[in-house]
């Protein structure tokens, strides 16, 4: 589990195509403090597993991971278009012991959005971005969303869009701040508005549409 608060800012150092799946290897030093094989770390919202720490540099520290990407996963979501050098949003797993700064984010993608615009102002920027027509029942005006990762408040939610506002502080140390209009952005939807939904239907005698 994560909390949507990223904690760095890595970088994609190689993406290998096995046939039906990818092998990602990401630096990223401040995620790997603390972090074994077959823990999860976040990247740009997705939910991957440690399966390799390498060094950039043979005599310097451990610095980098590699984790493998499923068909499904790379279908899903924007970890299909990444490529050497791109930057992405990291997280560690929460653990017991820290504060869920964000809310409860399982790093499973719901869907891809798509960055339809930005209107920036003095001291906050506002983002549209669009909607899979599934996702929209569960995307409500001051609720929670995870886009490629990051925790936000939705300002205003539509049937085929919502926006958020992104403080410097987001704009500074994720992604988004670099996001283009037309870019692809996964999104995670608030998974207690799916678990209601689906024990209503039950209660009710039917099922989720």
């Amino acid at each position: 589990m994560f909390t949507g608060i990223v904690e760095e800012l890595g970088t994609v150092v190689d993406v290998t195509d096995t046939g039906d799946a990818a092998r990602l290897t990401v630096r990223g030093p401040l995620v790997l403090e603390g972090t074994g094989l077959g823990d999860s770390i976040a990247v740009n919202g997705c939910c991957l597993t440690v399966v390799e720490a390498l060094a950039s540099d043979p005599d310097g520290p451990i610095d980098s991971f590699t984790a493998d990407v499923m068909a499904e996963t790379l279908r899903r979501t924007s970890l299909s278009g990444v490529a050497p050098g791109d930057a992405v949003n990291l997280e560690r797993a929460v653990t017991a012991e820290k504060r869920l700064g964000g809310h409860i984010v399982q790093g499973h993608v719901d869907g891809a959005g798509e960055i339809l615009a930005r209107t920036p102002s003095e001291h906050w920027e506002v983002v549209e971005v669009s909607l899979p027509a599934e996702l929209a029942r569960y995307v409500v005006e001051k609720g929670s969303i995870t886009v490629d990762g990051v925790s936000l408040t939705v300002v205003d939610a539509g049937e085929t869009s919502f926006t958020v506002s992104l403080i410097p502080e987001t704009l500074a140390r994720t992604v988004l701040g670099t996001r283009a209009v037309g870019d692809r952005v996964n999104l995670e939807v608030d998974v207690i508005a799916k678990h209601v939904e689906r024990l209503l239907a039950h209660r009710l005698g039917g099922e989720p549409s």
